[in-house]
């Protein structure tokens, strides 16, 4: 949309550059977000303008099991319900995997490679859009976590991973 506005022979990163500078020490920023840029309000100013509109904190927010299974999700998409189920050690409700859907953060992935070609799920762009990353390699170091056999979907699900698992040094 800058492109059109500026024109195409014009270096938006040149432009994006002047702009984050611009913004420097103001109470909102543009940073990179879902593979685009956002302008937004700086989170030091949370607080302030929830009070100004009247919302809480708690209006918004996920409960703990939601935001269990949508960090699971990220991780390990494409994912199953009944692989989340395996994860967790319970079925995971559909009310759950519903009102993430609902809120936009997960959407359907490829048919599973198995009998019955069930649904996956992954992440969407309003996941990291909400969530102020710019691709989900922004999650915590996911190479550490994959190296350190903490990542490995096949594992998990064989039951090689094993909480408190690791070496003496970890």
């Amino acid at each position: 949309m800058l492109a059109r506005v500026v024109g195409r022979g014009c270096n938006l990163d040149l432009i994006i550059d002047d702009i984050q500078a611009e913004l420097r020490g103001r109470p909102h920023e543009l940073v990179p977000v879902a593979g685009g840029w956002q302008h937004r309000t700086r989170k030091q100013f949370a607080d302030a303008i929830r009070t100004a509109i009247g919302a809480s904190e708690q209006d918004s927010a996920l409960s703990a099991s939601e935001m269990q299974v949508l960090l699971c999700i990220a991780y390990y998409q494409p994912i199953t319900r009944g692989e989340l189920g395996q994860f967790f050690g319970k079925e995971i409700s559909r009310d759950v995997t519903g009102q993430l859907r609902r809120l936009g953060l997960i959407g359907s992935g490829p048919r599973a490679p198995r009998p019955g070609a069930l649904h996956t799920y992954l992440m969407t762009k309003t996941f990291l859009a909400q969530f102020g990353f710019d691709t989900l390699r922004d999650l915590s170091d996911m190479q550490a976590l994959k190296d350190a056999r903490l990542l490995s979907k096949d594992e998990l699900f064989a039951g090689d991973i094993l909480p408190g698992e690791g070496s003496d040094d970890e």
